[in-house]
């Protein structure tokens, strides 16, 4: 039997008025915290981090020398008399490709039609089914200055671009007016904008139509500081497409240079090189006229695709990078610079004739490749090793970001 509490009414009370003399402010405390957050005060900690990481975009980007189309890379593309699959030359890159929001290259043919007869060197005509392929593979951009962009003349250059219109790839290097040429070509991915420009250093003595200087963009630096002042007022950043050098020269030479330089002075923050079929070094650069934290060079990315199989010819590389923007501080910044070394093999796959462009990989990635003999491997990893040669310079470039 429970005993009845028999202090004094003053003393129950007097306890009871302690306890709710310091319970009272915590409690008070405790709604007063969730009054000024509402939503969730025990998670405010992940929501501020949230806020930290919606802060900044970027755009991740891949970028590849020259796309070529010699003849017998046709002849092996061939399915049917009149009909070509290229795809399978770029099955084991497009994963790459495809990862990235924008992928580029130099598309170094054109695309006349049939009727004109396809050929390649030294007055290319490919089938359409060759940027078909290069569609599939990832591509989202094309480059089309370059020395054989009047192959075929007006003509060639202006059914090129109708393809590429078809085909829905921006591309920017030729035009097909005037005021196409003066239209900078801006794009916007994840809310970040650049802007792309191309330019070639020759059409082979192939002469451009005397009125018609709008068709193909030639290597200017007066020009090209007017076209990159005009796009710094329509994007965040600008890459610059040249495309330049001498061939076949592992290293870039004095003009080359100059050139670069008066781009980096005009405020360009990326640039790109191509035409001398093999890879040449690349540099990283500091500038008050950059947008960048760091700007980035690279003279050649050499062959991407081609028939060209001799040593350093049939190399290429994807280039990799980031741009980010911090929509806090309004600061830009490059990062994750880096790059995946390729080698183009030629030779019979399953007894077929076939082109692919191989990526470094493991071990166990050639290992199921039967196609792959010991003197093709011997030749893949001599072409691996010269890239990480040439490359090898700017330290922040890595393996395989």
């Amino acid at each position: 039997m429970n005993k009845p509490d028999l202090r004094p009414f003053s003393m129950k009370f007097h306890n009871r008025k302690i306890v709710l003399t310091v319970l009272f402010p915590l409690i008070l405390l405790f709604f007063g915290l969730i009054a000024i957050s509402p939503k969730n005060f025990f998670l405010t900690r992940t929501h501020t981090n949230q806020i930290q990481t919606d802060s900044v975009i970027s755009i991740t980007f891949s970028v590849v020398g020259d796309l070529m189309c010699h003849s017998p890379e046709y002849q092996y593309a061939k399915a049917a008399p009149d009909s070509f699959d290229f795809r399978p030359f770029f099955k084991f890159v497009k994963p790459i490709l495809t990862k990235s929001d924008v992928s580029f290259g130099n598309l170094e043919t054109v695309l006349a039609g049939v009727d004109e007869e396809y050929s390649g060197y030294p007055f290319f005509n490919s089938p359409d089914e060759f940027l078909y392929a290069i569609k599939d593979a990832g591509f989202t951009h094309l480059t089309t200055a370059n020395n054989h962009c009047l192959d075929r003349g007006e003509k060639g250059i202006l059914r090129t671009i109708e393809m590429l219109q078809n085909a829905e790839i921006p591309y920017v290097g030729t035009s097909a007016s005037t005021a196409d040429k003066d239209s900078i070509r801006a794009f916007t991915k994840n809310g970040l904008s650049f802007a792309l420009l191309a330019y070639s250093y020759s059409t082979n003595g192939n002469p451009v139509p005397k009125g018609k200087e709008y068709l193909v963009s030639l290597i200017d630096t007066a020009r090209i500081a007017v076209d990159v002042k005009s796009a710094k007022t329509k994007s965040d950043i600008i890459i610059v497409s040249l495309h330049f050098g001498e061939e076949y020269k592992r290293k870039q030479s004095r003009w080359q240079e100059i050139v670069v330089d008066k781009a980096i002075e005009a405020g360009a923050d990326i640039i790109i090189g191509s035409h001398p079929h093999v890879i040449q070094p690349g540099r990283q650069f500091h500038s008050d006229n950059s947008r960048l934290d760091t700007g980035l060079v690279v003279y050649s990315l050499g062959n991407f695709i081609s028939n060209q199989q001799e040593r350093y010819k049939d190399a290429g590389v994807i280039l990799h990078f980031t741009v980010e923007k911090n929509l806090s501080t309004k600061k830009y910044s490059l990062n994750n610079v880096g790059f995946t070394s390729t080698w183009v093999f030629k030779g019979m796959d399953n007894q077929k004739q076939v082109y692919y462009i191989l990526p470094e990989a493991d071990s166990a990635s050639y290992a199921a490749m039967p196609f792959l003999n010991y003197f093709a491997k011997k030749r893949m990893l001599q072409a691996f090793s010269d890239t990480k040669m040439i490359l090898g310079g700017i330290s922040s470039f890595r393996k395989n970001p």
